[in-house]
């Protein structure tokens, strides 16, 4: 199932690292921007974190708030995120719950090879709750300005 711009986004509640438990609802009242990727400490993975790392102030500064979702376990989460200071919240969803819900649990290939796996996707909620915008097929350069720039126009 796909989410649509102006869809109510799916809510979720899920471990984070530090052991904590994230729900989207418990982030209604600003805009939220949730990114979905691969895998933790791979390089376009590393390079997609860093991005929304280096203009994290910036976002908080339009209000909003960064999570980034994988299904990589917490204790991998909370591995990568020491090692690259990432000041944003990082939400484990192993049994792939939150992929289903916003529809990026998808078919992938590679050299010929076909597998399921996340589409690095970033999905952009105002502060009701509803989808503002969807990035599919996300690459990674220049992603994070755009979607500061989308958050800033809300």
């Amino acid at each position: 199932m796909a989410i649509e711009v102006g869809d109510k986004a799916p809510d979720f509640s899920l471990p984070t690292d530090g052991g904590e438990k994230l729900t989207l609802k418990k982030l209604k009242g600003q805009p939220v921007v949730v990114y979905f990727y691969p895998k933790d400490d791979t390089p376009g993975c590393t390079m997609e974190a860093q991005a929304f790392a280096a203009a994290h102030k910036k976002f908080e500064k339009a209000g909003a708030a960064i999570v980034g979702i994988s299904k990589d376990s917490v204790k991998r989460h909370d591995n990568f995120k020491k090692k690259y200071e990432l000041p944003f919240t990082l939400v484990s969803d192993e049994e792939g719950k939150a992929c289903d819900s916003f529809g990026v649990w998808v078919q992938k290939k590679l050299y010929g090879r076909e597998y399921m796996g996340i589409e690095r996707a970033t999905f952009l909620i105002d502060a009701e709750g509803k989808v503002a915008r969807v990035w599919h097929k996300v690459k990674v350069k220049g992603h994070a300005d755009e979607v500061l720039a989308a958050v800033k126009e809300l």
